[in-house]
Parts: C-alpha cells; sequence; structure tokens
C-alpha cells in the first residue's frame, strides 16, 4: 500500500476533543476496497472516509465511507467532517458549498464562516423516506426500558435518508439516561426491521441552550453508542416536521448529543415539511485534530 495522507477531526464539537472523531484519508483512489476496510476497522472509530482524488468528478469529490464492519452508502457526520478536509486543505480557500458524490447520490455542503475560518457546515439530507411503525414493547424491552417510559402520542417508527434509524420518543431525560441495548431483544428486534440503529430522544436536556437531547445505539455495526450522529438526527428531523413535535412543520433546533459517554456534541437541525414535501439540513462544527501519513 502506496504512503497516504489522514486527518483526524472531530464533528459536532464545540471544543477539541468532543463530538465524534472522524479519520479522513485523501488521495485515497490507489486503495483496494480490502485496504480501506482493513483501515476503518484499524482506526475503530464509528466511520472512516476516503476522498478518493483531489480532483472533482461530475461537479463533486468522490468519497467512500466505511464502519469498522462495512461501507455506508451515507452517513452524517462523515460527510460534514470530509467536506472540511477538502476545503481547508485541497481547495484552501473560503467556499459556499462543497459537493461529496457518496454512494446515496450527491449531498452538498454548505459553509458558513467566522471571519476566514469555517464556522458551521450544513448538510441537505435526501428526502426522507418513512418505514413501518414498531409496537412500545417491542423496542422498550430492546433498550431495557418500560413500555410507559415511551411518549404515546407519537410513534416509534422506522425512517430513513440514507441510512434508515428507529425514532424512539422517550418523555423523561432520566429514561433516556438509563437505556441500554438488551441484546438478545435487540437482536430479536432487528430481524424484523430494515433498520438497525435505534435513536431514542426526549425534550429534557442538560444544557438549557438545547432543544432535545438524544442517543443512538448501533451495536449492529459495532458502535454500542455514537457521540453525534448526523444521519441519525436527520432522520429525527424529518419526525420532528412531519409529526408536528413541537406544534409546527418547522423545525429549527439544537440537539445534543453523547453526554452520556463524555464526547459532548451540538447538532443544529432545520427542517420544515411543505404538504409532504420535507427538507432537512442537518450542521454543526468541525476541529482538526491531527495529520499523518498511513504507511
Amino acid at each position: 500500500m502506496k504512503s497516504v495522507g489522514f486527518y483526524i477531526v472531530d464533528v459536532f464539537a464545540e471544543e477539541k476533543y468532543a463530538g465524534n472523531e472522524l479519520a479522513v484519508v485523501r488521495r485515497a483512489g490507489s486503495l483496494s476496497d480490502l485496504e480501506m476496510q482493513k483501515i476503518a476497522r484499524e482506526v475503530n472509530f464509528s466511520e472512516t472516509t476516503y476522498i478518493l482524488k483531489d480532483e472533482e468528478n461530475r461537479g463533486g469529490f468522490d468519497v467512500r465511507i466505511f464502519t469498522p464492519k462495512e461501507e455506508l452508502p451515507f452517513a452524517g457526520h462523515p460527510t460534514l467532517g470530509t467536506a472540511f478536509i477538502i476545503q481547508q486543505e485541497i481547495l484552501r480557500a473560503p467556499v459556499r458549498e462543497v459537493v461529496l458524490n457518496l454512494k446515496v447520490g450527491p449531498i452538498p455542503v454548505t459553509f458558513t464562516y467566522r471571519g476566514d475560518a469555517p464556522d458551521i457546515l450544513w448538510m441537505k439530507q435526501i428526502k426522507p423516506r418513512f418505514g413501518k411503525t414498531i409496537e412500545a414493547a417491542a423496542v422498550a424491552s430492546a433498550i431495557s426500558l418500560e413500555d410507559s417510559e415511551i411518549e404515546g402520542k407519537f410513534p416509534i417508527q422506522e425512517i430513513s435518508t440514507g441510512v434508515p434509524f428507529i425514532i424512539v420518543p422517550l418523555k423523561t431525560l432520566r429514561s433516556v439516561k438509563r437505556s441500554r441495548i438488551n441484546l438478545e431483544k435487540y437482536s430479536s428486534l432487528i430481524r424484523g426491521t430494515e433498520a438497525k440503529s435505534i435513536l431514542v430522544f426526549c425534550p429534557e436536556t442538560y444544557s438549557s441552550q438545547n432543544d432535545l437531547n438524544v442517543r443512538v445505539f448501533a451495536d449492529y455495526y459495532g458502535v454500542p453508542e455514537d457521540p453525534a450522529t448526523g444521519s441519525a438526527n436527520g432522520c429525527l428531523a424529518g419526525y420532528l416536521a412531519k409529526y408536528r413535535y413541537f406544534g409546527s412543520p418547522q423545525v429549527n433546533v439544537r440537539v445534543e448529543q453523547g453526554y452520556e459517554i463524555g464526547r459532548p456534541s451540538l447538532l443544529l437541525l432545520n427542517a420544515e415539511d411543505k404538504a409532504g414535501e420535507i427538507g432537512i439540513f442537518v450542521g454543526g462544527k468541525v476541529i482538526l485534530v491531527a495529520r499523518g501519513e498511513l504507511v
């Protein structure tokens, strides 16, 4: 394997060593699928991304995303983190937009700036697809809770904007904190679902500045808990808009995630339901932590 450069960034992070860690490998077109998978397994972050070339192709940069177990068609924090590296290390100039050509299709990322430095990056997600609803009892047992801890005013539902998630509304922060995967019940649940990951949320928060607290469990992908999940929160944004969770088809909220595992993260969600057509944007900050070479 030829020597290739890599970067470590923290995504959805208000400060260094918070948010969700991501490894970004540059000029990775010479790597085989097996090498990409081995590197992702060795790095062992929830995802590792590969920028195949420093040049644009069909109006965007070709990028692939791998978990330690498999390739994904789309994921949120890898999309934002990789766009940041393209802007900072390849383009080296303020730009309004960077497009990533992913397996799911082209995903545009827009930039806001504080001076010359990127501030908030915004990712537009594809139209959400709403799947089947799930009985509370099956989900409650999978996350080690009582049925009564689930908010019955809203459904438990599979939703996808490229990767499907089971969205579970809970009543209290105490229930979010108590959530734990019961592997036997979880395995039984996901045998009958397209989605293999579970997002739980509630309107109580650790920080008074935030609107929702979220946890995401992805044991199927080798990630017991993710500190910040853009794709899952994009699904959540669509859910909030469709079901008027805040009483409106418009959503503009701050979401905290990762507090329970010591990686506090902040995600910004904008969504709007216009006659069943839901537009979704997920935003956050990205911070460069390290750079080096894989040999």
